[in-house]
C-alpha cells in the first residue's frame, strides 16, 4: 500500500504541538513498518535534518504558497501523482476535493465551538486560521474514511457536535505519546548549559502560556500575582515564546504591570532543551481552559515535576489522578495549589511518583501501532 502523510510544517524550525505529533508518528512508523511505502509531503524549510528518508519512506518537498493553497491544491495533486492509496492529513484539515481515501487527525474542534473573528484574545493569524478550519473541517469530516482524535473526551465532543449515528465507526481515539528524551535531567553541566542559554532564574514556576485564550494566561498571571502578594517564598514565572509587548498589555489589563519584574521570558525553546527546563522547575502550571490532550503535562511528569492542571475537558483523563486538579476559571484555586505544593514535601513527592508512573503509560510507538492498524482497515 502507498500511504501519503501530510507533514506541511515538519521542516519549520519553530515546531509546535501538532507538528511534533506528526513528526513522532512518522519516525515511529519508520521503525515498525517495513512493508508499506510512504510519501511524506512537506513544505520546504530550514530544519531538513529532523526527518530522514529510508528504503520505504520518501520525503516529497512541495512548494505552493500559503497553507490553504498548499493543502487544497498542491497536496492532493502530489498524492495523486505518487499513486497514494490513502492520504493521512495530520493537523485538523485536509483537501476538500480529492478522490483519494482520507484519514484525518482531528486534534480538537475548539474553533467550531465558540471562535469569532471579533472575539477578544488571540492573534489575527490564529483567528484567520480558525475561520479556515471552520469552513474546511465539516466538509472533511463528512468525506473522511477514518477520523483520528487524541482523547475520549474529544471523541465524545466530535461525535455529539457532528451528530454521528451509533453505527458510524469512523471516529477513533488514539492517545498521543511522550518523547523518550523527556526524563529527569541530573547532569549538572547539561543543566547549567541550558540555564545559561536561556538565562533561567534559580527558583521558578514553569508555564507554557501563549496568546491563545484557551491557555488561560490571564488566569495564571492573576494567580501568580496573588501568590507573591501573600508573602510566599519568592519565585519567578518562566514563560516560553511570549512577546514582551503582549505580556505588558495583559499585565496592565489585570492591574499588575509591576509583575513583569517577576516573569522571565525565554523566547522559543528547542524541544531538546525542554527536559532541562522542566527538571529545574519547582512545579509546572497547566491550568488550560480547554485541551484535547495535553502533552506538556506528561512531559513535565516524566521529568519528575509536580503538575497543576484543570478539572475541564481532557485534562483529568490524561493526568489520571497524577496532578493537582483545580478549577481554571478560579485563579484563587491556582494560587492555593501552588502554595500546597511549595509547602508540602509529601504532596510534592506523591505527585512526582504518580506522575512518572502515569506518563510511562503513553508512548509514540503505541500510537504508531494503532495508526498503522487503522491504515490497514482502508488498504
Amino acid at each position: 500500500m502507498k500511504i501519503g502523510i501530510e507533514g506541511q510544517r515538519l521542516f519549520r524550525v519553530k515546531k509546535h504541538g501538532m507538528d511534533m505529533v506528526a513528526l513522532e508518528l512518522i519516525r515511529n512508523l519508520q521503525k515498525i513498518d517495513k512493508e508499506n511505502e510512504y510519501f511524506i509531503f512537506v513544505k520546504p524549510d530550514e530544519d531538513r535534518n529532523c526527518l530522514q528518508e529510508s528504503e520505504n519512506f520518501h520525503i516529497i518537498p512541495l512548494a505552493g504558497g500559503p497553507y490553504p493553497l498548499w493543502e487544497q491544491y498542491a497536496l492532493p495533486k502530489a498524492a495523486k501523482k505518487y499513486g497514494c492509496d490513502l492520504l493521512h492529513c495530520t493537523s485538523n484539515t485536509a483537501p476538500v476535493f480529492t478522490d483519494i481515501p482520507l484519514v484525518v487527525t482531528l486534534h480538537d474542534i475548539i474553533y467550531l465551538e465558540s471562535i469569532s473573528l471579533f472575539a477578544k484574545g488571540g492573534t489575527w493569524y490564529q483567528k484567520s486560521g480558525n475561520m479556515y478550519r471552520r469552513f474546511v473541517v465539516p466538509r472533511v469530516v463528512e468525506k473522511s474514511r477514518k477520523i483520528i482524535t487524541v482523547s475520549h473526551f474529544e471523541k465524545n465532543r466530535i461525535k455529539h457536535f457532528f451528530d454521528f449515528p451509533e453505527e458510524d465507526q469512523r471516529l477513533v481515539a488514539i492517545y498521543n505519546g511522550v518523547s523518550e528524551h523527556f526524563v529527569p535531567v541530573t547532569d549538572r553541566d547539561t543543566l547549567l548549559k541550558v540555564k545559561q542559554k536561556y538565562n533561567l532564574p534559580d527558583n521558578y514556576v514553569f508555564f507554557l502560556g501563549n496568546t491563545d485564550p484557551k491557555k488561560n494566561t490571564k488566569g495564571v498571571l492573576q494567580a501568580f500575582s496573588k501568590y507573591l502578594s501573600e508573602g510566599n517564598p519568592p519565585l519567578k514565572l518562566v514563560m516560553l515564546d511570549y512577546e514582551k509587548t503582549a505580556l505588558s498589555a495583559l499585565l496592565s489589563e489585570i492591574g499588575a504591570p509591576d509583575l513583569i519584574r517577576h516573569i522571565h521570558l525565554t523566547g522559543y525553546v528547542v524541544n531538546t532543551d525542554l527536559p532541562s527546563i522542566y527538571s529545574q522547575a519547582s512545579l509546572f502550571l497547566y491550568p488550560s481552559l480547554r485541551e484535547s490532550f495535553g502533552i506538556p503535562m506528561l512531559e513535565a511528569m516524566r521529568c519528575g515535576v509536580p503538575v497543576i492542571t484543570s478539572n475541564t475537558s481532557s485534562m483529568p483523563e490524561v493526568s489520571g489522578g497524577a496532578a493537582l486538579i483545580i478549577d481554571p476559571f478560579k485563579p484563587d484555586e491556582i494560587t492555593a495549589g501552588m502554595k500546597q505544593i511549595m509547602e508540602s514535601d509529601s504532596l510534592r513527592n506523591d505527585l512526582i511518583s504518580k506522575g512518572i508512573k502515569q506518563s510511562d503509560s503513553f508512548s509514540w510507538r503505541n500510537m504508531a501501532i494503532e495508526v498503522l492498524k487503522l491504515y490497514n482497515t482502508i488498504g
